[in-house]
């Protein structure tokens, strides 16, 4: 074991390239800031520090803050033989800078590169959800062969190949149950909460975890064409489109930019030959047009906005992950839930509990817990859950048998006991115990599980994942607000049924698969146009990629936070109408801001072309306007 002293040295040996790669990741955002540091400190030095130094912390600044955006302008101008705003705004700072103004094209180019530096933070943000579900991909598998068996690479199996998949161990390939039985965790796949009993000739699925029984499966896909990696395909093709906002600002960029250098060029010598301008007149002016033309105020208009809105989101624990995300939410017409996890809370619970009249109820409920605590059945730890809080104390449990996918079986004080599906219990006593009310929880979407002491049912538990609490004050706040709610859920339709009806939804369709949401997403988004997709589990990823805004539960999976555009950090679900509240104002906020914005400059270019501007009054209002809009989006913090 290593010393103090050698756990000190391997920390700093590791911080040196720790703190390189950090900074490496976030090269642009640490560029933005160090250029304002400049800034701040040129400023602070003009009036104390001779003009060479201040000048040199400008072009320090010019240089730190403005190459990364440079180069991506130059490259994607050489790329797209199209010009950007990018080359616009190191024009405009040059153009600034050439006329005496340092100060005022290094808070342009401040501005411009800080800004890309949170998209790119947020592009990067956003891919992470790929190799989270890689992770989840086993990478090798337990193949047999006639003379044993031989690890193999997942990627190698070929359809008909053997594989044996232990207890514990995640299912590395799509495939058929060709011997034994287990319990699987599929909500990798369906994002439900209880586990799947999985006998011979049933199909399982790559990704799932295989938890009580040694099974062998028979491979029926490839490693490429497994329902998992159809799941990551999609989240990468619904992440690489654009939306409609993003195509019409890249239209909108290029136009922009080609009329302001246009302008600016005939600027330069026409008032000369049609005015009668001077040349210092007529280059002063194009100067001036080139600093007042820039967008400066546009692009101030929507990011303090966008980030105060964020950041009081955050205090409530509303994490959007971009400002195009918070705006779309005012223009939703409908919001598609996941059931599990989502509007119920994904555990599930003992709701109704029923004992033979002629056996004691105590004595029945110390020998299930007794049994039940030795296993791991998701089930069964409710049913103990439930027990225990009847205060009870354990018994002596012998000769424990679990089977897999039907009950277990245990001895107690001498008595043989059963704990278990109808099918493991007796199906004609199952639906004879207590007036066959096994029928009417099985259609409330219960799970029921017997007790069977010796030869005899003389109990039964129905379980099921419970509503939130806050889910049906949630779900009524968007009817208020006009938006159509609808369930998916991969879940029977009995349970489906059930939880809709609780919840007070529009409408629910169940047993869907992954690829079967995103489906149903595209449809409503054909219909109600803008459409967000609530969820919190591997198998949502898709559809939270490919609906218009996805909103991930907090403590949902890291696939699905990731995938998400909104973050409810508290799962708290009212607090998507507030979201959408909040997206309202910034929006409200941010076409005030774009108004007066666009207003200040057309007012600064024909003052400008009237003569009537100098270059102060020029960057006061350029300035000045900016400052307006930022101090207008700050209100947003409130």
């Amino acid at each position: 074991m290593p010393s103090q002293s050698q756990s000190l040295l391997l920390e700093r040996h590791n911080f040196l390239p720790s703190l390189l790669k950090r900074l490496k990741e976030h090269s642009e955002m640490v560029s933005a800031l160090l250029s304002g540091v400049l800034i701040a400190a040129a400023w602070i030095s003009e009036h104390h520090l001779p003009t060479s130094f201040y000048v040199s912390l400008y072009v320090s600044a010019f240089i730190i803050g403005g190459y990364a955006k440079a180069k991506e302008g130059i490259t994607e101008t050489i790329h797209d033989r199209s010009l950007n705003v990018e080359l616009l705004m190191i024009l405009a700072a040059l153009g600034s800078a050439s006329i005496g103004y340092w100060m005022e094209g290094a808070i342009l180019i401040f501005i411009f590169a800080l800004s890309g530096a949170l998209e790119t933070y947020t592009m990067n943000k956003s891919q992470k959800e790929i190799s989270s579900l890689m992770k989840l991909q086993p990478e090798e598998a337990l193949k047999i062969m006639d003379d044993g068996y031989e690890v193999t690479r997942v990627t190698s199996l070929k359809v008909g190949d053997r594989i044996l998949i232990k207890p514990g161990e995640r299912i590395p390939a799509d495939g058929r149950i060709s011997k034994g039985s287990t319990t699987i965790d599929e909500s990798a796949i369906t994002g439900e909460s209880i586990p799947a009993s999985k006998s011979l000739k049933q199909d399982v699925f790559a990704g799932t975890v295989n938890l009580d029984g040694s099974i062998v499966v028979s491979v029926t896909k490839k490693s490429t064409e497994t329902l998992f990696q159809k799941i990551i395909q999609m989240v990468q093709n619904a992440q690489s489109q654009k939306s409609p906002s993003q195509l019409f600002i890249e239209r909108f960029e290029s136009i922009y930019v080609k009329v302001v250098l246009i302008i600016v060029a005939l600027m330069l010598f026409l008032p000369h030959y049609l005015f009668g301008w001077s040349w210092m007149d007529t280059i002063y002016r194009a100067m001036i047009l080139l600093v007042v033309a820039s967008p400066c105020a546009l692009v101030a208009s929507i990011m303090p906005a966008t980030l105060s809105a964020i950041s009081n989101g955050a205090r409530y624990g509303l994490l959007f992950k971009g400002g195009v995300h918070l705006e779309n939410l005012s223009q939703l017409k409908a919001i598609a839930f996941d059931k599990t996890g989502t509007l119920t809370n994904g555990t599930p619970v003992v709701t109704d509990a029923f004992f033979a009249e002629e056996e004691d109820k105590d004595h029945i409920l110390r020998i299930v817990a007794s049994i039940e605590q030795e296993s791991n059945h998701p089930l069964a730890k409710a049913v103990v859950q439930y027990v225990y809080s009847q205060d009870v104390s354990p018994a002596q449990v012998e000769h424990m048998r679990d089977l897999s996918g039907k009950g277990v079986t245990a001895q107690v004080d001498g008595e043989n006991w059963a704990i278990g599906n109808p099918g493991f219990i007796g199906e004609d006593k199952a639906h004879a115990f207590h007036n066959g009310v096994f029928t009417e929880l099985a259609h409330e979407g219960k799970s029921v599980i017997f007790v069977k002491k010796e030869d005899q049912v003389v109990a039964l538990f129905a379980l099921k994942d419970t509503v939130r609490k806050e889910t049906k004050a949630a779900i009524e706040g968007l009817k208020k607000r006009g938006i159509y709610t609808i369930m998916l859920t991969g879940d029977n339709p009995a349970t489906a049924q059930a939880i809709a009806e609780e919840v007070g939804v529009d409408h629910y369709i169940a047993e869907l698969h992954p690829d079967q949401k995103v489906h149903e997403i595209k449809r409503l988004k054909s219909i109600y146009k803008q459409v967000a997709m609530v969820g919190d589990g591997i198998n949502d990823a898709p559809a939270l990629a490919s609906a218009d805004v996805g909103i991930a539960m907090g403590e949902g999976t890291d696939v699905a936070l990731e995938t998400a555009d909104v973050v409810l950090m508290k799962n708290d679900l009212p607090r998507i109408n507030q979201a959408i509240s909040l997206s309202t104002r910034m929006n409200t906020i941010v076409k005030q801001n774009v108004f007066f914005s666009i207003l200040i400059i057309l007012l600064l270019i024909v003052s400008n072309f009237l003569q009537v501007l100098d270059l102060p009054l020029g960057v006061i209002g350029h300035e000045g306007s900016t400052i307006l809009v930022i101090l207008n989006g700050l209100r947003l913090l409130r």
